[in-house]
């Protein structure tokens, strides 16, 4: 027996729907809000704020020592902290709007800022 003669109006109605909302998901997905800028806190307060357009460096001053950001097109980084466990290093690249790296024992964090905010703050 075929699978398409048991399929009824109804049930390619709700395929059909089915597919759409897939689809409608998935290019919701990639049309996220793209990241136009980085944003660096030491102890609290904006130290920088950069565009993502080209590479460079920030150096942030904390507590423990100094903390340089790498920036490239579209994404960015902690590439070295004094921070004894090394997490926000080891986060790797930020590239999507509201992705963050805290280096929390030096105070530093990177945030990665679009047209809109998806939390409404962060905090260590």
């Amino acid at each position: 027996m075929r699978l398409l003669s048991l399929l009824r109006p109804g049930d390619a109605l709700t395929l059909g729907m089915g597919l759409m909302l897939v689809v409608w998901l998935a290019i919701a997905a990639l049309h996220r809000d793209a990241p136009q800028r980085v944003i660096v806190r030491a102890g609290g307060q904006v130290v920088a704020v950069a565009g993502l357009d080209g590479p460079r460096r920030i150096l942030a001053h904390g507590p423990l020592g100094l903390s340089v950001i790498e920036i490239e097109p579209g994404r960015a980084r902690v590439a070295a902290d004094p921070g004894p466990r090394q997490y926000c290093v080891k986060q790797g690249w930020l590239t999507r709007a509201g992705d963050a790296a805290l280096c929390l024992p030096n105070q530093v964090s990177v945030e990665l800022a679009g047209a809109t905010r998806r939390f409404d703050s962060i905090t260590y």
